[in-house]
């Protein structure tokens, strides 16, 4: 009995300290990564945003941004912000539970949820329409609102997407881990910090792979806002469902009356390409794709012109995109990055910086 309780009383001591540990390092993560925009609930929710707004006659239509899985609004805004601030209204927000913004209740099952409350942010920023650019994951949420709310949405830019049903409806084992009610959330509050800082630069190299991770990435995309225990939950819970909603969304896509563009590489390690891409492709009635040899998870950071270039050529302009993507093409031919050393495509946000 003595042993026993001795174990107990050890096991428990170990999850204090691991819980202790989690909480200094969500409040360290917390204070280099503090909210840059405003907040306004709407849907019960409590959205971080930042809305950068337009004097004057603008250059193009109002731009919302909606981010992946394991991100914040700091992976869309970085690489754009610079080309587009000035020409139009734009809006980075967090989505639900993710970055600065809580998770709100009727966020947690599908894409459809988080939809419907950025429409409700979009009608209380006065946003009435915009073109909607959205990377991976943020691509299924994206393509809920042009469905559910299509009134909101002139266009759609979807870059490296997520959106249907893959072979084997497989997700790495801690994102079925952390979905689950107790467990969850104890792995959560005690290993799922620690266990992450000491591979998310790894995994963020193989989100880039072949191509180069930017050595600011990690710092100036805020990655580390993930580990927080309430996010990191939030995020599994994303990733887990995301097949159940593919299921329900991808008979539909063929509703969406929304010009889109559809950016992808073929040397994705995250997603498959040919079967998400490739299917919103052929699925979405007014959809141009835009391939990229040699381009994996990142065109957002990897090639911001591109995501540029198919905003004004929603807005009416005459952009070829298919001769600036050859472009781009020209100048990764020759990436190599970790190549070999990163997970062969297939579970849709498998790593944890997507």
């Amino acid at each position: 009995m003595n042993l026993l309780t001795a174990a107990a009383a050890f096991i428990l001591a170990l999850v204090l300290v691991l819980v202790g540990v989690t909480r200094v390092g969500a409040w360290l993560i917390e204070r280099r990564n503090p909210p840059i925009g405003t907040f306004t609930t709407v849907n019960e929710t409590r959205m971080h945003h930042l809305h950068l707004r337009h004097e004057g006659e603008a250059d193009l239509p109002p731009v919302v941004f909606i981010h992946g899985a394991s991100g914040n609004l700091l992976d869309q805004m970085m690489p754009v912000r610079g080309a587009l601030e000035g020409r139009a209204e734009l809006l980075f927000l967090d989505r639900p539970g993710h970055g600065w913004s809580k998770r709100g209740p009727g966020n947690n099952e599908t894409p459809f949820g988080q939809a419907a409350t950025i429409a409700a942010l979009m009608d209380q920023l006065a946003i009435d329409d915009a073109i909607v650019v959205a990377h991976s994951f943020g691509a299924a949420v994206a393509t809920s609102l042009a469905l559910d709310h299509p009134h909101k949405v002139r266009g759609l830019v979807l870059l490296a997407p997520a959106s249907h049903p893959w072979p084997g409806a497989d997700t790495s084992w801690y994102y079925d881990l952390t979905a689950r009610p107790v467990v969850g959330r104890l792995f959560a509050e005690t290993l799922a910090l620690p266990g992450a800082l000491a591979s998310i630069r790894s995994a963020s190299q193989c989100v880039f792979s072949p191509n180069a991770l930017s050595e600011t990435y990690l710092d100036e995309a805020g990655i580390s806002l993930l580990l927080r225990p309430a996010t990191f939950r939030a995020n599994a819970i994303d990733v887990a469902g995301l097949y159940a909603h593919t299921l329900l969304a991808a008979p539909r896509y063929g509703e969406i009356e929304a010009p889109t563009v559809v950016i992808s590489g073929d040397r994705d390690t995250v997603v498959y390409e040919e079967i998400h891409a490739g299917g919103l492709i052929r699925d979405i009635p007014r959809a141009e794709g835009v391939w990229v040899r040699n381009l994996g998870h990142k065109p957002d950071w990897i090639a911001p012109e591109l995501t540029v270039a198919a905003i004004e050529k929603l807005a009416g302009r005459d952009v070829d995109l298919q001769a600036l993507s050859l472009t781009v093409q020209d100048r990764i031919a020759g990436d190599a990055f970790n190549v070999g050393t990163c997970a062969e495509p297939g579970t849709p946000q498998a790593a944890p910086a997507t």
